[in-house]
């Protein structure tokens, strides 16, 4: 799932995980219905919310293993001790909470959420406020779920986080799913090459091109010209701009992404809603 910020992805997802009732819709979930068996679904999904849920004061340790309690897990020490081991916390796993940097937290709140083995893991905003390596070391880690067969529900900021992740995705704009699909599906949905422009007069430019391309968008005065072919396409397009006396600052030909399918079907970029970058 793909949201942006203030628009209801943590309220949807904390409807889904039975902490808040919905007014209105139904839902199944692990294949219980939300409204009728709770208890059921609860027993059945892992929940890490955006702010992680970890203490400062208590250990690792003995939060995972309260956690398993709670869950009602046979052997909880022993469901604490594999999920520590699993998400490499062993060696910190006795140490107040408040001494473990930000990345060791978000692996401690998803082994919270793992420790009774759910089959279904809800992750809000994973990775928001990590570095780079963090993140990039706990992609690998919902890799590693996902390959070994837990179905996770993922909400975040990134759209390459998005593209990198998702089996498939959805965009959700003022509560309607705008987009909804693979994320190969979506790009070539819009189209299979991007060639950027910077331009005097974009607008003059856009109405230009616009007989040549599937699209033509202006983005804070970047003009962003949709084709299935860039390579063949690209010498038309810069002869109608010779053409029309259009004079090119800058131009770019790639791929399609999802930041292209996100301004596509929302007609604003991501930075305009006001999500980190």
């Amino acid at each position: 799932m793909r949201q942006i910020p203030g628009l209801g992805k943590t309220t949807t997802i904390r409807m889904l995980a039975t902490l808040i009732r919905p007014d209105a819709g139904t839902a199944t979930i692990a294949g219980h219905d939300l409204l009728k068996e709770p208890g059921a679904i609860r027993a059945a999904l892992g929940y890490v919310s955006q702010a992680g849920g970890v203490e400062e004061q208590d250990s690792p340790r003995a939060q995972v293993t309260f956690a398993a309690r709670l869950y009602g897990v046979a052997d909880p020490s022993e469901a604490a001790g594999r999920v520590l081991k699993r998400f490499d916390l062993a060696e910190i796993a006795d140490r107040p909470g408040r001494t473990l940097s930000g990345g060791q937290k978000r692996r401690v709140a998803i082994a919270l959420g793992l420790v009774h083995l759910p089959p279904l893991l809800f992750l809000d905003q994973p990775t928001t406020g990590l570095d780079p390596q963090n993140r990039a070391n706990l992609w690998d880690r919902i890799r590693e779920l996902r390959e070994q067969g837990t179905s996770v529900l993922l909400s975040t900021h990134y759209l390459e986080e998005a593209d990198a992740l998702c089996d498939r995705l959805a965009i959700v704009d003022h509560g309607v799913v705008v987009a909804e699909g693979t994320p190969a599906e979506l790009k070539r949905e819009v189209s299979g090459d991007v060639v950027t422009l910077r331009l005097d007069e974009p607008e003059r430019a856009a109405a230009a091109l616009a007989p040549l391309a599937k699209d033509a968008r202006l983005d804070e005065g970047v003009l962003r010209v949709y084709v299935d072919d860039g390579e063949h396409t690209l010498p038309a397009l810069l002869r109608e701009l010779q053409e029309q006396g259009l004079a090119i600052a800058s131009i770019a030909l790639d791929r399609a992404t999802l930041d292209d399918v996100f301004l596509a079907k929302t007609g604003r970029s991501l930075r305009d809603t006001g999500a980190a970058a």
